[in-house]
């Protein structure tokens, strides 16, 4: 078990509502992320695990009851307190959303490394036999009129759901996540990159030199639609990458002609570490999403033979 050495304070907007929101990460001697809603009265902890993520819809991933207190957009701050090592927090949020920054784990990842993290080592969730989800496993849980609206939406862009992620067995003690991206649009088209986390320094200064400052993205048009409606009113050119309508450009430069692919990079990891610990696994992510990512530690815990758990000592 592993916690920070002393508080860390962030201060941003959310990127649905654009209202600003202030987080403060404390040290912890309980095992476990947790999170708690300081703005609702009596506000009881949120765990930040698989089994109680309560929506993946909005393109992130929130955890708790999405009709009480939730937290949404969780998976950038998980991304950052796994790369520092730390597994053992409690998040006090003042919103509903956790600030989307530079829209990447980047500024995360400073803070906490900046606070300083006690020595400890994380369980370690071992998989034993490869689990797949496949996006017709995601679609089949929408209501009716959702699953309709995303078919005209693939009909309307070429794009298909035909995406899977999966979990196999992995002997280096390490995890290895390949993510794809297929998209139509000419910027993007077919893009792959390959991560690798074992817990030493090296792949730590891996994840924060070509992984940690890629952004979130979305065209411009899509980002206009979602404003009108109450929703990406936080996201700017600072936070998002912009694609333009045409889809062979962006509206703001990239880090890397790949920015996009990496960027699932850090989403699998977050989502990841909703485990509860460092899963040792060959992670493929062809077409991935939070909700795919979600179904497949879902899957992955639902029979014990799939994995074992190595307690941290």
């Amino acid at each position: 078990m592993t916690t920070l050495k002393t508080d860390v304070t962030l201060t941003g907007v959310g990127i649905h509502s654009g209202n600003p929101v202030n987080v403060v990460v404390r040290p912890s001697d309980k095992k476990g992320i947790f999170w708690r809603r300081v703005d609702l009265p009596n506000s009881e902890l949120i765990a930040a695990t698989y089994d109680n993520v309560g929506d993946t819809k909005m393109r992130n991933t929130t955890i708790g009851n999405k009709d009480g207190a939730h937290v949404q957009t969780v998976e950038h701050l998980m991304a950052a307190l796994f790369i520092a090592g730390v597994d053992s927090a409690i998040v006090e949020i003042d919103g509903v959303e956790t600030p989307i920054l530079d829209g990447s784990a980047a500024q995360f990842i400073d803070a906490f490394l900046g606070a300083g993290v006690g020595a400890g080592k994380m369980k370690r969730i071992v998989v034993k036999k490869e689990v797949v989800v496949h996006a017709k496993d995601a679609l089949k849980d929408l209501p009716r009129a959702l699953r309709m609206k995303i078919w005209l939406m693939n009909k309307l862009t070429g794009r298909k759901s035909d995406g899977f992620v999966s979990l196999a067995p992995n002997d280096k003690n390490e995890l290895e996540i390949k993510a794809t991206l297929v998209y139509p649009e000419k910027i993007i088209g077919k893009q792959s990159f390959t991560y690798v986390y074992d817990g030493t320094k090296k792949s730590v200064a891996d994840f924060i030199d070509n992984v940690a400052r890629a952004r979130t993205f979305g065209k411009y048009s899509e980002w206009e639609y979602l404003k009108k409606r109450g929703m990406g009113r936080g996201a700017n050119e600072s936070n998002v990458i912009a694609l333009n309508d045409a889809g062979d450009g962006t509206l703001n430069q990239t880090l890397w002609p790949d920015e996009f692919v990496r960027h699932k990079i850090v989403d699998a990891v977050g989502d990841m570490f909703t485990s509860g610990g460092f899963v040792v696994a060959k992670m493929e992510s062809y077409k991935g999403s939070h909700a795919l990512n979600n179904l497949v530690l879902k899957k992955l815990f639902s029979d014990p033979n799939n994995y074992d758990i190595i307690d941290a000592k």
